[in-house]
């Protein structure tokens, strides 16, 4: 085996294609959360009345304990609030909860995991250490192709010539985003 750095970079590329690939798509869909939630998706949607008036002050741990369990909700508790339009949000690790304090009515949505998308998705926000450990090679690895990157063109296409004005370029774009638009 010959080490130069076009075989270093391919065959890191070839090592890290599942990961590589698994990772942007998962990245894309983690970018849109806020629109749609890319590990779970809604399959049943149950309207609810509660009796009114309902206070915000009621809300309170045991509250939420007797709706679960007069709910038949077999979940985590994750959270709940009541928002400053008076709704009650209630989130579990596969059902949302949703309450209009003021009517009564609401709403409880329940989640299945979406195949495969859910598993790249856990791939980015997993935090076991030996996960960590994988994840911190699989930085140096793109290290290593972005630097190995740079020496295999040769000519006017080279690095040298034109390749690191398109690096300045890719660098500054995320700066732009970084400083002056967050």
């Amino acid at each position: 085996m010959n080490l130069t750095p076009r075989s270093t970079h391919r065959d890191i590329a070839y090592f890290f294609l599942g990961l590589i690939i698994a990772f942007s798509i998962s990245g894309i869909f983690l970018n849109h959360r806020q629109s749609w939630h890319p590990r779970r998706y809604s399959y049943n949607v149950k309207e609810i009345t509660l009796p009114v008036p309902l206070v915000k002050e009621q809300i309170t741990d045991t509250f939420i304990t007797r709706f679960t369990q007069e709910q038949a909700i077999e979940d985590n508790l994750r959270r709940f609030a009541v928002d400053d339009k008076n709704v009650l949000r209630i989130s579990y690790a596969m059902n949302d909860v949703q309450i209009d304090l003021t009517t009564g009515k609401g709403t409880i949505e329940t989640y299945r995991v979406t195949p495969i998308l859910a598993q790249m998705a856990q791939l980015h926000q997993d935090t076991s250490k030996w996960w960590i450990y994988y994840s911190d090679v699989f930085g140096l690895a793109m290290f290593t192709m972005a630097m190995t990157g740079m020496f295999i063109e040769k000519g006017k296409f080279s690095f040298r010539q034109r390749g690191w004005k398109l690096a300045l370029l890719g660098m500054i774009f995320p700066l732009i985003f970084l400083f002056l638009l967050s």
